[in-house]
């Protein structure tokens, strides 16, 4: 293990609804490619990784990051609405179950959720959006970093329903090279949670692309 680094649970909850069909070949390229990168990281790391839809279907549970298997078309498969509710607050309730049945030894030193989407929530039944922002604000209060990545709505806006700060919030075009550039921002986000000291945070470097390729591109 790195020194200082510690455990680091990751969670990916990205956006498969029927929008997102015609990005799946970059949105799996670029998963790929930030586990990749990813798995170059001092420390240890888990990776959980939820698509939702109407839905949501865990890809992954809680893996060691260097045994990750590659996402793929049969993985990534776009259909139907946008259950965003249900996805975060699902996995924060499963996170948080697991930790609090593992050996104080092994349980998590870091925690970092990544959401993405491309459009609003629409479909949930199960979580509402008061709820979801209770969960996110006590485990902020524990330290857990939440990032939420979106396009075609105003991020920070949508963070700010869920509970999660606006420099943790950022826009993102939904087309092959803002897909690229979100993955490589997801990427700098991990490697800064990783490599940072527990109850440490992170900059706002993560972020820096995806602003830069907004500001240029979007019209």
């Amino acid at each position: 293990m790195g020194k200082d680094t510690g455990r680091t649970e990751i969670v990916f909850i990205l956006d498969a609804s029927g929008s997102m069909a015609g990005l799946e070949d970059d949105t799996i390229g670029g998963f790929n490619s930030l586990v990749e990168r990813s798995r170059e990281e001092p420390g240890e790391a888990t990776v959980s990784t939820i698509l939702f839809s109407n839905e949501s279907r865990v890809v992954h549970d809680r893996l060691d990051i260097r045994r990750v298997p590659r996402l793929t078309r049969r993985d990534y498969r776009c259909c139907g609405c946008t259950a965003l509710l249900d996805a975060v607050g699902g996995a924060i309730k499963h996170v948080d179950l697991v930790q609090d049945v593992l050996p104080e030894g092994y349980r998590a030193d870091k925690v970092l959720f990544v959401v993405t989407t491309d459009g609003m929530e629409n479909a949930s039944r199960r979580f509402t959006y008061p709820r979801v922002r209770r969960m996110i604000e006590r485990r902020r209060e524990r330290g857990w970093e939440f990032l939420f990545i979106g396009a075609n709505i105003d991020a920070a806006a949508e963070a700010g329903q869920l509970g999660i700060a606006p420099e943790r919030a950022a826009d993102y075009l939904a087309d092959a090279r803002g897909t690229e550039v979100l993955y490589e921002a997801m990427a700098t986000a991990v490697a800064q949670v990783r490599a940072s000291a527990p109850g440490t945070g992170i900059s706002d470097a993560w972020r820096a692309g995806v602003d830069a390729d907004v500001r240029a591109r979007r019209r």
